[in-house]
């Protein structure tokens, strides 16, 4: 890559965002693989979403990062978190997972048609660019941590080769 061009920096930075993303997907389909069935709709104390309720919030938060940001790709069906069971949420999370990673290579890639990044209704537009991913990776770390927390607390912890297997970037980077 020569110093400077900004086509081959953005191709490479789209390129990179998409494998990021995918090896973000491939932890949470590992938690929810090693997640004991009765965790899944197991009450937890106070006012606190099941773990079912979780996961498809990140399915559904998904759906509208691409509703807002990319409407011209296919937006996946958003799930219902008093119905949904494991395995449509791993069926939805692979699928809501694959337009994400659509998304960020239009806009990460400098040519798409993704000019910027809307999280939400209420908030304002980010430019495309670095933030967007980190802030989409954020988001789903901050609720398998709840996730993780959540089955612990309910007497579902995960294994510890599991939980330590989640912190095994750089092979989930190479799947």
């Amino acid at each position: 890559m020569r110093p400077g061009n900004r086509s081959d920096d953005h191709s490479q930075l789209g390129r990179a965002a998409v494998r990021i993303f995918a090896a973000n997907e491939r932890i949470n389909q590992i938690v929810i693989d090693h997640l004991d069935p009765a965790a899944w709709k197991a009450k937890p104390p106070g006012k606190v979403r099941t773990i079912a309720a979780i996961f498809t919030h990140m399915h559904n938060v998904r759906c509208k990062w691409i509703r807002l940001t990319a409407p011209h790709l296919k937006i996946p069906r958003q799930l219902n978190r008093a119905t949904c069971t494991p395995q449509q949420a791993r069926a939805a999370l692979a699928e809501s997972a694959a337009r994400c990673s659509e998304m960020l290579a239009e806009a990460l890639d400098g040519g798409g048609r993704v000019k910027q990044f809307l999280r939400d209704g209420w908030a304002q537009p980010w430019p495309v660019g670095p933030e967007m991913l980190c802030y989409m990776l954020a988001h789903e770390a901050h609720h398998r941590g709840q996730i993780c927390t959540l089955a612990h607390q309910l007497g579902f912890k995960l294994p510890n080769a599991v939980t330590s297997k989640m912190w095994s970037w750089e092979k989930f980077l190479e799947d």
